[in-house]
């Protein structure tokens, strides 16, 4: 009889529970486990794609949510739509704005999309560069799916940007080929100088972190994982300046991708500026009086030696100024269709990633290989548009020759005066006009400071030579005195006397 009763009242118990969970069970359970993804069909060959194609939510961006939020916002979430929008949607087009082996590790081309046809595949996903995702969701580990950051698809490389941003519409990777970031390596290291330590005329340390890819983007606080990012100082695998040190391959809050603006109007908000924006201004403790990459603050109007007593209250030239707001972007990186002049067809496409202002070029308008022509076999397209010097390639052609004279110049007449300097005024360690003066002069003599500021350059080499007037009673030649122009410029504060 205790025994029936023990039992009954367990019975009711467990009944009195059962219920209540019944009905409180809506606003208890707070998270629910379930599949993370659907199964890739067999012939997908393990790449996962979308795990919900209404959303685009890559299978991918249910872990990697960052991620997925940035990438959303760029051009590779809708690539197949601009495809099908374009009028040109042809088979031979799918492959680079869907899921495939474009852009990683897989050489086989009968995957993901090409072999299923699957919307799942549609854009340019996560694993467009990772490359096949399915082993790493079924065992996650740390350091799987590396995406690299090779640009070219030379010397047996298989995977990267190339696969994709080339051919004769989109030559990205052609034109990258032949530039200086391509060559930002190889130019300034080679395998006995990539650690060399850092001495007076030879190759330093620091520079790295604007020559060697993986370096760069070290230095910008770029911690993503990628294939290569050990591997900066190997000169079989070290990096130029590739596509990935602009571009942002997940995505970012400025237009293409860029990791920095090229609107900002200072060196370290600046995406070009970020590098071309060294020894702008003399470095009196070393023994160098000459700039290296002043670029940026020479367009910003704060490069150069400003002589004691003297403020520059207008150093910005028009390419700095609010009527240019790409700034450096606007002159290099110009995208234009190259046409034949004589039948009218279609040639290529220029995309601006050789960085040239004012190219050389064929008959037809193309940018030729060699780059070593006279001024007028050069295109000043960059400079004509917008309402920039009227519209007109000839009078900015005019301008450039004209600057460039004025400072070829001026730069004559101030290295007359420095070689009178007393030598004792020359060396590490010394503050000097001298030295001041010398810069200024070397800054001058660098290709394109006749055209980053004009206006500055030339305010800078007369005012120096005031200085050594005043500092080394060096008389001043006819032509390198001040012009009224110059004065306006100028606000002098304290008189430097000898």
């Amino acid at each position: 009889m205790r025994s029936n009763v023990r039992q009954g009242w367990w019975i009711s118990a467990l009944a009195a529970v059962v219920v209540a969970a019944g009905a409180c069970v809506d606003e208890k359970i707070v998270y629910r486990d379930g599949p993370a993804f659907v199964a890739p069909p067999a012939a997908a060959a393990n790449f996962l794609g979308y795990s919900d194609t209404a959303t685009n939510k890559t299978v991918c961006g249910n872990c990697h949510v960052t991620q997925q939020g940035k990438w959303s916002q760029t051009a590779h979430s809708d690539a197949w739509a601009t495809l099908q929008g374009s009028g040109y949607a042809a088979a031979t087009c799918e492959g680079c704005h869907t899921v495939s082996n474009k852009g990683n590790k897989v050489t086989d081309a009968n995957v993901a999309y090409n072999s299923t046809k699957d919307v799942r595949y549609h854009d340019v996903q996560c694993e467009s560069c990772h490359g096949p995702g399915l082993d790493h969701v079924t065992a996650p580990a740390r350091g799987q799916m590396l995406a690299s950051v090779h640009a070219d698809t030379g010397a047996g490389v298989t995977n990267g940007c190339a696969e994709c941003h080339t051919g004769t519409h989109n030559p990205f990777v052609e034109e990258w080929r032949s530039s200086r970031h391509a060559t930002s390596y190889t130019r300034g290291y080679n395998g006995a100088t990539a650690t060399a330590p850092d001495i007076p005329f030879g190759p330093r340390a620091a520079c790295k972190g604007c020559h060697i890819g993986q370096d760069v983007l070290a230095s910008w606080g770029v911690n993503t994982n990628y294939e290569e990012k050990t591997k900066g100082n190997v000169i079989a695998t070290a990096e130029g300046v590739t596509c990935v040190v602009c571009h942002d391959p997940h995505g970012s809050e400025h237009p293409k991708q860029l990791r920095y603006a090229v609107d900002a109007t200072d060196a370290e908000s600046n995406l070009c500026a970020k590098c071309h924006n060294r020894r702008s201004t003399p470095d009196w403790s070393g023994s160098r009086d000459s700039p290296h990459a002043p670029h940026g603050p020479l367009v910003f109007g704060t490069a150069g030696w400003w002589p004691p007593g003297i403020e520059f209250i207008e150093t910005q030239s028009t390419h700095g100024s609010s009527a240019n707001p790409k700034l450096c972007a606007t002159c290099h990186v110009q995208r234009y269709n190259v046409n034949d002049k004589t039948t009218g067809q279609f040639q290529v496409t220029v995309v601006g990633h050789r960085w040239l202002p004012i190219p050389c070029v064929d008959a037809n308008g193309r940018p030729t290989d060699s780059q070593s022509c006279t001024v007028t076999g050069r295109s000043f397209k960059a400079c004509a548009s917008g309402g920039c010097h009227g519209n007109s390639e000839l009078n900015a052609r005019s301008a450039f020759i004209s600057a460039g004279n004025d400072v070829a110049g001026l730069t004559t007449l101030l290295d007359g005066m420095i070689a009178q300097v007393p030598s004792n005024q020359f060396g590490a360690g010394k503050v000097t006009a001298g030295r001041g003066a010398k810069f200024n002069s070397e800054m001058a003599k660098m290709h394109g400071s006749e055209v980053h500021n004009p206006f500055l350059v030339k305010t800078l080499l007369r005012y120096s030579g005031v200085a050594l007037n005043q500092t080394y009673g060096i008389p001043i030649p006819p032509g390198l005195a001040p012009t009224p122009a110059d004065v306006k410029r100028v606000r002098i504060t304290t008189p430097t006397t000898r």
